[in-house]
């Protein structure tokens, strides 16, 4: 069965201009992914972390001219643009908000124009910076999301997630041979470890989502807890030795894990 595409404005993200002579050696030294080969048409995923380690902001880095665009949720779009200037310093780097549109589109083809892949997963799509006539809502895109898996920023909040837990790994978007970056102390010492004692997981239920904070309980042990969600499902931290193959319970319905098969395949 051929699935429609399907094209939503993503009103909760927003855009920063970067450019200057330096603008990839600047941001090459402080987000996760890797950007001095970022190509004409290329678009990455990844994050600015905290120096102990933990997720400020996700985002996307789509090449753009002589500089490139960084895509971030709008709401810390003002003060991902303070941080960056403030890490600026003497860097030839320019950084200006910017009313560029940010579009999803998801199915079997891309529309036509200029859309790039989703680096995360191929099966979400693809991403458009500019216009286009959206034929579905962003909660369309969300739900989209949500059945493949995939984590969002209402999961991990600010300041309180390390991105091996909200499955950055996993998504492309840590580049662990880059070199440095802020927080890689942290970030490179639980990969090498290789074994994440925590990862957000889809579970399923039956009824709406309970609130964000839930318990997820096995018998009477915490197995982690519920962040977003809709009917039926939701994004959840649980620790793995507890929740992996466990009966579940949470606000006192059964559950369970609906482990993503991109974990073992990264596609």
């Amino acid at each position: 069965m051929t699935a429609e595409t399907r094209i939503a404005r993503l009103e909760s993200r927003a855009v920063i201009a970067v450019g200057g002579p330096d603008w990839r050696g600047f941001l090459q030294g402080l987000i996760t992914q890797d950007v001095d080969s970022l190509g004409p048409d290329d678009l990455r995923f990844g994050a600015l972390l905290t120096p102990q380690g933990r997720l400020l902001f996700d985002l996307f880095v789509a090449a753009s001219g002589d500089g490139a665009l960084i895509d971030v949720a709008a709401e810390g779009r003002d003060d991902l643009l303070r941080r960056l200037t403030m890490y600026r310093l003497r860097a030839k780097v320019t950084l200006e908000a910017v009313d560029t549109g940010v579009f999803a589109a998801w199915g079997d083809t891309p529309p036509p124009g200029d859309w790039r892949p989703d680096p995360r997963l191929g099966a979400l799509g693809w991403r458009l910076y500019g216009a286009a006539e959206a034929t579905a809502r962003e909660s369309a895109w969300d739900a989209h999301r949500l059945a493949l898996g995939v984590p969002g920023p209402a999961d991990w909040g600010s300041d309180r997630t390390y991105p091996i837990e909200a499955n950055f790994d996993l998504l492309q978007g840590i580049d662990f041979k880059k070199g440095c970056f802020v927080g890689q102390e942290t970030t490179s010492r639980m990969k090498r470890r290789g074994q994440i004692k925590s990862r957000m997981t889809p579970v399923v239920f039956e009824g709406e989502a309970p609130v964000f904070g839930t318990e997820v309980l096995t018998e009477t042990l915490r197995a982690g807890e519920v962040l977003s969600g809709g009917e039926g499902r939701a994004m959840a931290l649980l620790r793995l030795d507890r929740a992996l193959g466990a009966e579940l319970t949470v606000d006192g319905r059964p559950a369970r894990v609906e482990t993503p098969a991109w974990w073992e395949t990264g596609s």
